[in-house]
């Protein structure tokens, strides 16, 4: 057994603190990687308080792991010692399914392991990258490139490829006029990546101090949503409007900026069901329809064009000593745009 080092929330309102466990040794077709970094997502600080029911204590958040290969499996082919590599949201799929035959991992009919708070085959239960080391199989592995920058890749494991993936699935690209609804982890990825896709991009915040660094993104122009005026001037103007937003929001105040046949994607899951104004969808025809991360290819494909385009998340690295500080910070939207987490600092004697 591998002695692990991490942090973990022991119920769903104690905080984060310290925590020591084990991981298995690589199995014949497995990975063991020192992390480096590991992203904090807005997931992370809901399912540590159990928002979204099923959370098993204690609990080590962490999907947007980079870290380097320090042992590998007998069987392993795809990596060696040393490789740069990144974890994302899950690490096991069925493999067999139309959707994981399809590439579309994420889709598992028979569900896929996330690296936290999943279940493994053994009844344990998966620990994430707030911790030293993970071991997983090398198919749910992704190879990073050294000139992408570590710490700014991070989030790219699930903010980057969240975003990458609905702008694919829906081919979003040159002609479209697209609004991003939230400048946070999620939005500021989406930002750059419409951009760099083509798109004509808006973006709707209700922090109209976030103007300044929405066009620093490459935005094209900033909405404050909380100025009724500039709402009602930008009705019925967008061809698809990406909802990042994680907390509760009327949702019916935005399905009036789409222009007619146009589709609000959601992205961000907040811990409450909205209430529609159906009326609003069927008067001209606007869809809404949802995406979640991307499959493996898909994932690695977004790495290779972010390391193409030199495109990585603004972050602000913090050592573990202050992930319960930035939980709080996230949850006040006081966060430019990602944190994430330096694993080697403060690490405990």
């Amino acid at each position: 057994m591998i002695q692990a080092k991490g942090y973990a929330a022991e119920n769903s309102t104690s905080g984060l603190a310290p925590f020591s466990f084990e991981r298995q040794e690589p199995h014949e077709h497995e990975v063991l990687i020192d992390i480096l970094y590991c992203g904090i997502c807005h997931a992370d600080i809901h399912q540590s308080k159990n928002e979204y029911g099923g959370t098993q204590y204690p609990f080590v958040p962490g999907h947007e792991i980079i870290g380097r290969v320090i042992d590998t499996g007998e069987q392993v082919t795809k990596y060696k010692t040393g490789d740069l590599v990144g974890v994302g949201y899950f690490i096991l799929s069925c493999g067999h399914c139309p959707n994981c035959t399809n590439h579309e991992e994420q889709f598992c009919d028979n569900g896929i392991t996330p690296t936290q708070n999943g279940k493994l085959p053994d009844g344990s239960t998966t620990k994430g990258g707030y911790s030293s080391c993970i071991v997983v199989h090398e198919n749910y592995v992704l190879k990073v490139s050294d000139s992408l920058g570590t710490a700014g890749a991070a989030p790219l494991l699930c903010a980057g490829i969240t975003t990458y993936s609905a702008l694919r699935h829906n081919e979003i690209g040159t002609g479209h006029q697209v609004a991003v609804l939230g400048l946070g982890g999620l939005g500021h990825m989406a930002v750059k990546f419409a951009v760099s896709f083509g798109a004509e991009v808006t973006v709707l915040s209700s922090s109209p101090t976030k103007r300044e660094s929405a066009i620093a993104l490459g935005a094209h122009h900033f909405i404050n949503t909380a100025n009724e005026a500039e709402l009602k001037a930008v009705s019925g103007s967008f061809d698809f409007i990406m909802d990042t937003v994680s907390a509760p929001h009327d949702y019916n105040r935005y399905l009036r900026l789409l222009k007619k046949d146009g589709t609000m994607i959601l992205l961000g899951v907040p811990p409450e069901n909205p209430q529609l104004a159906v009326g609003l969808l069927t008067s001209r025809r606007r869809k809404i329809t949802g995406s979640f991360i991307g499959g493996i290819e898909d994932t690695q494909q977004m790495l290779d064009y972010c390391a193409e385009h030199d495109i990585t998340a603004d972050v602000e690295v913090i050592p573990p000593s202050y992930i319960n500080t930035a939980y709080e910070r996230i949850l006040e939207s006081d966060v430019t745009y990602r944190f994430v987490i330096d694993m080697k600092k403060d690490q405990q004697q």
